[in-house]
This record gives C-alpha cells, structure tokens and sequence, in this order.
C-alpha cells in the first residue's frame, strides 16, 4: 500500500509538478483518478470520473486516508487546480460548460496521461516519459485555449470584454452588466466583478479607493459593483441563482465593508427570473432594490420613499 503511494509521488516529481504537489495528499488523488487500488498493476490503471468527495470516500476504502471534510476545498485548490493547469488532469471532460462551483464538477485522468502511466515501472517507462515531456507544452496550451472557449463573455464598455467562467451565475451577472445598468444607472462605471472562478473577476481598485473604500481580499464583495457618477451612487449588487439574496445580515455586511464611502450605497439583489425570487422574497431586506432578468425593464423597491437611490442611515 506504501510502496504504491510513494510511487505515485515519484510519478508526479517525473511529470513536473511543483513541490507542493509531491506530498501524500496528491499521491493519492492520483491513484484515485486511475481507480489504482493496492492490488493492481500500473498496466491496469483506468480513467472514471470523479468528483472531490468520491476521490476521498476512495482514498479511505482502499488506502485507509481518512481526510476530514474540511480538507476538500484544500484538495480541490492545491491537488486538482495544479493537475488541471500541468494537464494531467481533465476538468468536466463530460460537460465543459458545467458551471465551476456544480457540486456535479468532475475530473478525470488526461488520456496520454493515462497511457504514459499504464507503462510505469516498465522498461519502456522513460523512453515514454521523454515523448510525453517533450509534447506537454502543446498540449496545455489546447487544453488552456478550450477552457477559455467555454467561458462567458461580457461587454464591459465599449470594445471593451472580460470572460467569466461557465454557468448560471455567470450568464446572471452578463444581463447585469449588459442590461440592468443600461436602463437603471446608464453611463455606470464597472468597479467590480466577481467570478465563481477566480475572486477577482475585474476590479478597479483605483476608483474604489477615490470614493474612499480599501477593500482587502477577504472582505465579503457583492457580485457586482458599478459607480453611478451623475447621481455619486455605488450600487452594490448581489446576483441570486442559488443562494445569496440582499438579506438583513448581508445589509449589515455590505453597509459595514463600505462604510467609508463618499458615494450613496445602493443594494440591489438580481434574479434570472421571478420563480427564483419566490423562494427568497421573504429574506429580501428593506430599502434595498430587485431586478429580475426575465423582466428587465421593471424594477421592485422595497420600503421605496424613491425609486432608486442610497437611504440615509439613522
């Protein structure tokens, strides 16, 4: 059983991974995404598809790695981020335009991997592992252009695009951008956009700093934030596919992260359609806007003294 995963880290040094990724932990995610249990020989390595809690629930049936639930995440972002980028590793090969944070996301083993690997321990095995080497490039380079492929397009301004990775939260925050703003805050400029993928979507940090607001990494970002300069409004907006409506707490929250603003705060909670706002209506907090996609042209104010615009705080 030992020998299988200390194997399986040499593996991972030959194939270039960085060293963060040569401990046990990776080892094991390895020998999951070819189904190698103790028994078998590396000629009869396999490539299922497996999500990040089946990769564990396998490490402790075969192996006896029991790795709590809080480790996922850990998994995810320091094994199978790092496999997918060296492309060893598939992401979603089933369905590349399943959304990023899909509890349905899968991974699987790349297939000149899988044939590379079936030779280790073998005569062949570095004669094959300089082949491989030598066209990993190429191949990480397709592998990187069809993720972008599959990856939304939003028109920020003129001429202007960023891409947002895949899914219904992403195709959310594209009517936000594309037309909420155009009929409610027209001329807005885009300060922030956060994406399931990378935190960081698009943020201009520079303008957020002159309404005076310093925002840190871990600070809880709406979805989306524009700047309203004919009115100096800031609007604050959430996109709800999921979960994740302007609630009380979130209120509190927002109003707390951009307390030193010198623009009026505006919160507003985005729906795709009016059947996902059923399910939150009664969470909505007070003063705060609803904009629902499927009918872009209306707006809902709750406890509305105006139609749209910042409340005083008391």
């Amino acid at each position: 059983m030992t020998d299988k995963i200390e194997a399986a880290q040499r593996i991972l040094v030959s194939l270039g991974l960085p060293k963060g990724q040569h401990n046990e932990r990776s080892a094991l995610c390895l020998l999951a995404l070819l189904n190698l249990t103790p028994d078998k020989a590396w000629i009869d390595a396999e490539c299922p598809l497996m999500g990040i809690t089946p990769i564990m629930d396998w490490m402790q049936v075969h192996y006896d790695k029991d790795y709590a639930p809080n480790t996922r995440e850990t998994i995810r972002r320091h094994t199978m981020h790092q496999f997918c980028d060296a492309g060893i590793a598939l992401y979603n090969p089933d369905r590349p335009d399943r959304p990023i944070n899909s509890p349905k996301s899968v991974y699987q083993i790349e297939p000149a991997t899988l044939d590379l690997i079936r030779t280790f321990d073998t005569h062949t095995w570095h004669d094959n592992l300089i082949d491989y080497l030598a066209n990993r490039e190429t191949l990480i380079v397709r592998y990187a252009k069809e993720r972008q492929q599959n990856r939304i397009p939003v028109e920020i301004a003129p001429g202007k695009r960023i891409t947002l990775s895949p899914g219904a939260h992403s195709e959310l925050i594209r009517a936000v951008i594309e037309e909420f703003v155009l009929r409610f805050a027209p001329g807005s400029a885009l300060v922030y956009v956060g994406d399931t993928g990378e935190k960081w979507g698009y943020f201009d940090a520079a303008l957020l700093a002159e309404l005076g607001v310093q925002v840190h990494a871990r600070g809880k970002m709406p979805d989306v934030v524009f700047y309203y300069r004919v009115r100096n409004w800031l609007l604050l907006v959430e996109s709800v596919t999921s979960h994740g409506p302007v609630d009380s707490k979130r209120h509190a929250e927002l109003a707390d992260l951009f307390r030193g603003s010198t623009a009026g705060l505006v919160y507003v909670t985005t729906f795709p359609d009016r059947a996902t706002m059923a399910r939150y209506l009664s969470a909505i907090s007070w003063e705060t806007e609803v904009w629902v996609a499927e009918a872009p042209s209306h707006l809902i104010h709750f406890n509305g003294r105006r139609f749209l615009g910042p409340y005083e705080t008391s």
